[in-house]
């Protein structure tokens, strides 16, 4: 019999450093990482801008362990920025700042990037959540990427969470991921048919000088090029909690079914780049609100529909076998509410204040994690004077 994967789930968040004055991005990064941050040790990263702050979870085993982790992160990083006067946000864009004003962090690989990238790289000010699963077998790995793109928009409906750039609404929900398609080697993979299909075009860029190594494939999903997880990369970064946990339940389930249709000697049917593509940018556009194509009807739905249909018939019959209704479930509560995009809209269309936007964020992100206000860590957004 096939040996199962792992399903291992590890989470990265990229977060924004926010100063509570002005509400502005604060480029403070490195003066973080000098802290005496004991709870956070390995789990704190610096990324391109000095604004940016990342946290990598450990590798577990279920969502619900997943999740516990988050909210101590969370914790701990929230009451880090504190000590330093300062606060957390999670959205896939800040609300107002500019990135003509942000500072790359001054590390060689950053320096790398943007003498590659030129002005790209200045332009990147974008914050993402990136979903590893475990999968060992390198085969099943290509498999699961080719079968799994079809299911991107969907959860990209879910986690949208910038719909603000440079103080403008850009009438779109996922604002970053126009950003990002900027950089080469970005957007939906294509079809491999092996995995020495996709080592063949690896090892070509390498050879060529045009990557250095396979970090620097930045597609949706991609084979993690150190750990044998197949990395899902095209989230905005969820402002709450459960939002990132849900995702993270959902792909785990995603994978275990495409797993067992496998070991059945059946399969998804995958479908072309294009077509995929078509999906992603209603997601980018419109969000919740509009409407996925199914390609096997050729016909549109709202997205919500299709969102329901995956959840209840492609992964229904896994997911109280890997124990994470709970979770895959809270979905049908951001369906209810809207995603981050959509609440950070209604904030604006209340208040008319992009302040308020930030504060609402500042708020969101705490939630779960910090459930008063405690000594060291930050107040609730509404108590920040400005």
């Amino acid at each position: 019999m096939m040996k199962p994967p792992s399903l291992t789930i590890g989470l990265e968040e990229e977060y924004q450093i926010i100063d509570p004055e002005t509400r502005e991005l604060r480029s403070y990064i490195t003066e973080m990482l000098k802290e005496d941050h004991l709870e956070l040790r390995e789990h704190l990263k610096a990324e391109l801008h000095q604004s940016i702050v990342e946290i990598g979870t450990g590798v577990y085993q279920t969502p619900a362990e997943a999740r516990a982790e988050v909210i101590r992160l969370r914790r701990a990083l929230i009451g880090l920025a504190a000590k330093n006067g300062l606060r957390i946000a999670a959205a896939g864009t800040h609300p107002f700042s500019s990135w003509h004003t942000q500072e790359i962090t001054p590390f060689d690989r950053y320096a790398g990037v943007k003498e590659d990238m030129a002005e790209l790289a200045q332009r990147l000010l974008i914050f993402g959540t990136h979903v590893h699963i475990g999968i060992e077998d390198r085969e099943f790995l290509i498999e699961a990427m080719n079968v799994s793109r079809y299911m991107l928009p969907h959860l990209l409906c879910l986690t949208s969470s910038s719909p603000f750039w440079m103080g403008r609404t850009t009438g779109l929900h996922s604002y970053r991921s126009i950003v990002f398609r900027n950089f080469p080697r970005t957007g939906i993979p294509r079809i491999f048919q092996s995995w020495s299909d996709f080592t063949y075009l690896q090892d070509t860029l390498i050879r060529t000088g045009s990557i250095p190594n396979g970090s620097k494939i930045w597609w949706d999903v991609r084979p993690n090029h150190t750990y044998p997880t197949i990395e899902f990369r095209l989230f905005d970064v969820c402002t709450r909690v459960d939002e990132v946990v849900c995702v993270a339940a959902i792909l785990q389930a995603i994978v275990y079914k495409i797993w067992k249709l496998r070991r059945d000697n059946m399969t998804f049917r995958v479908y072309p780049l294009d077509l995929i593509e078509e999906n992603k940018w209603r997601a980018v556009r419109y969000g919740l609100d509009g409407q996925l194509i199914d390609f096997g009807k050729q016909e549109q739905f709202p997205a919500r529909a299709l969102i329901r249909e995956l959840i209840e018939w492609f992964i229904g019959d896994v997911i109280d076998e890997l124990g994470s209704r709970k979770e895959v479930e809270y979905a049908y509560r951001i369906m209810e509410q809207g995603s981050s995009a959509d609440r950070q809209l209604a904030t604006y269309r209340r208040t008319g204040d992009l302040r308020a936007v930030v504060d609402h964020l500042i708020a969101e992100t705490a939630e779960g994690v910090i459930p008063q206000e405690v000594p060291g860590e930050a107040p609730p957004a509404a108590a920040v004077e400005g």
